[in-house]
């Protein structure tokens, strides 16, 4: 609802879990919605997979159509309410954490939302997150209604965020987190008001990378897959090439089945194949249970060999003709929505602040402070209205700056690169040391706006 900056058919946002529907919020000239079971037979719509998993979840199941700009370039699964506490207990006649990992295994982005007030995570919650194993890479987390508590209490609560998800995903990474209040309503504490637009900031441009990426990233789940096809064929003809031609099949297979890790661990040796290749053990034994080895195939070296070589030789090729057509093509960007309002304007991110402080002004903005800087530049022995790098030097370290920023600061003030300054270019480098010690980033190169006047270059007048 914060990013489409408009109500979908069959949005109902509340205190507790209130949808009990996976609703895909799709682009469609006409606002309305499609029921599940009408949905998974729709040829051009990506999921008619999901018919397997029933009824009861069909049911719950739907897709809201909206000509929002923002879909045009990305869709959103909304997925149901997390339950906790006795409502674990009723079933959702249908495998929640299953569905879950099929959309996990097809999306670009996954985003766990969770509240500042409410950070438990409950058991259904938690055995939703270990349905992403494998997906690591696109898990981030929003830490929301972080307005409502103060600095110290913020702090606490990011923590125990910290803290609770590390014993939930197995993953030496740490997760990055979004920390904000994303709704369209005034702010409780504004003392962190910057910090929330950085962050909101930094989850659009992360959002708005996923259209540009997509391909690169279909070539990712294709590589994946092949991997993992290449370890499924080594285990399904292992377990074949162990099972007796006539008698004793049923105990062998209970046999092998139990024997399935120390399988495993003989194909990594044999095969040389990493551990994190391998599928889960447990739900491989399980669906082994109902599996009859016999009609299993033998090993085909000619298809292992033709996937190494298009793992080795085609993909490289693949992948560099992605990146000339990437290049070649305009870049692609999420529009639209709260997306827009981030852009351009006095409101966008960092508008006015640290290097373009002054842009929009006619007066130099350095001017302002510029007395007090040249008291510190007339103690520095100017010689004909200048001062020399090693004077510049003495007074510049005392901001205790790297000597790979000041060296940087130095550049960019040195506007006529005579290795001196005058009083506006040590009053401009003074400006440049203030701004990095206010925690903003140097300019790349010097703004028009920051150019001391005295420096700046007469306009041309056409004759």
């Amino acid at each position: 609802r914060y990013l489409l900056e408009q109500d979908f058919p069959g949005m109902r946002i509340g205190p507790e879990p209130t949808t009990d529907s996976f609703i895909a919020v799709m682009y469609g000239d006409t606002e309305g919605s499609v029921p599940g079971n009408a949905l998974v037979v729709d040829p051009k719509k990506p999921f008619r997979k999901l018919s397997r998993f029933g009824n009861a979840f069909l049911n719950r199941f739907m897709c809201s159509q909206l000509p929002n700009q923002v879909l045009k370039s990305i869709s959103i699964i909304d997925s149901p309410g997390i339950l906790s506490g006795e409502k674990q207990r009723i079933s959702r006649g249908y495998d929640f954490c299953q569905v879950l990992q099929w959309f996990a295994e097809r999306v670009d982005r996954i985003i766990l939302l969770f509240d500042a007030h409410k950070l438990d995570i409950s058991d259904e919650f938690s055995e939703a997150i270990k349905s992403f194993r494998g997906q690591d890479d696109k898990i981030r987390v929003v830490l929301n209604k972080a307005d409502q508590v103060d600095t110290q209490q913020l702090m606490r609560v990011y923590g125990a965020l910290m803290w609770s998800l590390g014993k939930v995903i197995d993953t030496p990474e740490v997760l990055r987190v979004y920390i904000g209040s994303f709704w369209a309503h005034p702010l409780r504490n504004t003392e962190n008001r910057r910090l929330f637009e950085a962050e909101a900031q930094d989850l659009f441009k992360d959002i708005q990378s996923l259209p540009q990426k997509a391909a690169v990233r279909k070539l990712n789940d294709l590589i994946k897959r092949a991997r993992l096809a290449k370890v499924h064929a080594y285990i399904i003809s292992y377990l074949k090439k162990e099972m007796p031609s006539v008698f004793g099949k049923e105990n062998k297979k209970k046999e092998l089945i139990s024997r399935l890790p120390e399988i495993y661990i003989q194909l990594q040796r044999e095969y040389h194949i990493s551990a994190g290749d391998f599928p889960e053990v447990k739900k491989m034994q399980e669906l082994l249970e109902n599996c009859d080895f016999t009609k299993f195939h033998s090993l085909k070296p000619k298809l292992i060999e033709a996937v190494d070589n298009m793992l080795a030789n085609k993909i490289a090729s693949l992948m560099n003709l992605i990146r000339q057509e990437e290049s070649n093509m305009p870049t692609e960007m999420v529009h639209g929505g709260a997306f827009d309002g981030t852009m351009a304007g006095p409101f966008g991110h960092g508008y006015g602040e640290g290097a373009k402080e002054g842009a929009d002004e006619d007066e130099w903005v350095v001017a302002k402070d510029k007395p007090a800087y040249d008291e510190i530049f007339y103690t520095l022995s100017p010689i004909n209205g200048k001062i020399s790098g090693i004077s510049a030097k003495k007074e510049m370290v005392t901001s205790k700056l790297p000597n790979s920023v000041l060296g940087k600061i130095w550049k960019l003030a040195d506007c006529d690169g005579d290795g001196m300054l005058d009083d506006e270019e040590f009053a401009l480098a003074k400006h440049l040391i203030k701004i990095k010690l206010d925690g903003y980033e140097l300019p790349g190169t010097l703004p028009s706006h920051l150019v001391p006047p005295s420096h700046r270059k007469p306009f041309q007048t056409a004759e």
